[in-house]
């Protein structure tokens, strides 16, 4: 098998040619779905897409990555993000969230190789808390994260002097989701911050206002938002947005002194895209139907669901759901399908939230092709995409995690 760094340069070569010939080509039912031309009720009323993913094309792939699992043993440790598809899944060691994942790989000192399947802020994450022995791996280094990659070092720093310039930097307590760079974990750390999860957030909150009067929330508006609003009673008046692409963030200094919560502007394209037409709509199609999403999504999304919670929420509420008892789930589809399959058994009804298709397309980038070359380079001896933090950046992420881990 080729590496996957092969194929990547095979799709950015550009090609010019003098005269673009004329195709008689036909829309396909699939094309003129996805272009929304055509719709597909049946698929719109649960967790199935118009076409399932396709099979990988090498028959032989699961076999060969069981073989090459078996040969490295013990030196090797695989992690599983929930939104992971099937087909890697079931090769993972354990699975979870972003943070249990980064801790478990911790737990497992004998591992020389922790094979992340995830994206790549993960990795960091891992990499920062196992030991320097320990070898991290992302099976494809285009695996990244469009909310983590909304907040650069150099963004967060100018947003840093335009609170000097305010006068309230000295007020102001740095929080960030754990769906951030290591570079952004670091900044956290330096100016006496913590981390957050998605499960943690309110508890973090509380704690950074202990320190301070004002909060920076990095970089997930939404969940910064619907913690403050939602889990702690303030006003959406309370909370102002940061744009790092307009000029003092398009903000006045009157309007940051006057603030208590400073947010990102940051967003998951996942959750994102779940609307409160979506929310009307399925409790339409479906009475009785319990709403549960995560706190990713936008407040008039949470504000009108029954229930909000992390994805180990999602998942251990689903656990205790009674039998018929229906549900409309909004978070990534390859959970939520995994979920309606888990549960089927017990006649509970799953569905997923929102009527078009909402894989997290850089997660899915984590493919069992890559996961076979990967697993086959390190069983060979050949470290392959290894995600390693710098030494500094490291001490000051790390430092800005343990705040978080100390959190009552």
């Amino acid at each position: 098998m080729n590496g996957p760094m092969s194929r990547r340069t095979e799709r950015v070569r550009v090609v010019t040619t003098a005269q673009t010939p004329e195709l008689d080509v036909q829309p396909t039912p699939l094309a003129l779905l996805l272009l929304g031309r055509e719709a597909d009720p049946k698929s719109e009323r649960g967790v199935e897409c118009p076409g399932d993913l396709p099979s990988p094309s090498d028959p032989d792939l699961v076999e060969r990555a069981r073989a090459a699992k078996e040969k490295l043993g013990d030196k090797v440790f695989v992690l599983g993000h929930h939104y992971q598809r099937d087909e890697v899944i079931q090769f993972a060691d354990v699975t979870g969230d972003s943070f249990k994942l980064a801790r478990d790989a911790a737990a497992r000192p004998e591992a020389e190789y922790i094979v992340f399947c995830g994206v790549h802020f993960m990795a960091e994450s891992a990499d920062i808390l196992t030991g320097d022995e320990q070898k991290v791996v992302l099976p494809d280094l285009a695996a990244g994260c469009s909310m983590a990659d909304m907040a650069t070092a150099e963004q967060v720093a100018e947003c840093w002097d335009v609170l000097t310039e305010a006068g309230i930097a000295e007020q102001v307590v740095p929080v960030s989701y754990m769906n951030s760079s290591a570079d952004i974990k670091a900044f956290t750390g330096k100016h006496g911050g913590t981390i957050c999860t998605s499960s943690n957030a309110k508890k973090a909150l509380d704690w950074a206002f202990e320190q301070g009067e004002k909060v920076l929330f990095l970089p997930d508006q939404h969940l910064g938002r619907n913690t403050a609003v939602r889990d702690m009673g303030m006003s959406l008046d309370d909370c102002v947005v940061y744009n790092p692409h307009k000029p003092n963030g398009g903000l006045t200094a009157e309007q940051l002194r006057d603030a208590k919560m400073i947010l990102w502007r940051g967003h998951c394209s996942v959750h994102g895209r779940f609307s409160l037409d979506s929310v009307n709509d399925v409790r339409e199609r479906i009475p009785g139907v319990n709403v549960l999403v995560h706190p990713e999504c936008k407040h008039e999304v949470v504000a009108a669901a029954d229930y909000v919670g992390s994805t180990e929420y999602i998942i251990k509420a689903l656990e205790a759901a009674p039998a018929g008892s229906k549900w409309a789930i909004g978070t990534e589809l390859n959970l939520v399908r995994r979920l309606a399959n888990r549960f089927a058994p017990e006649g509970k009804e799953i569905v997923f939230l929102d009527k078009t298709v909402c894989f997290c397309s850089t997660m899915n980038r984590i493919d069992l092709p890559h996961l076979v070359w990967t697993l086959e380079s390190l069983a060979e001896g050949n470290l392959v995409n290894r995600i390693e933090v710098d030494k500094e950046t490291e001490a000051f992420a790390k430092l800005a995690l343990e705040r978080m881990l100390a959190l009552p």
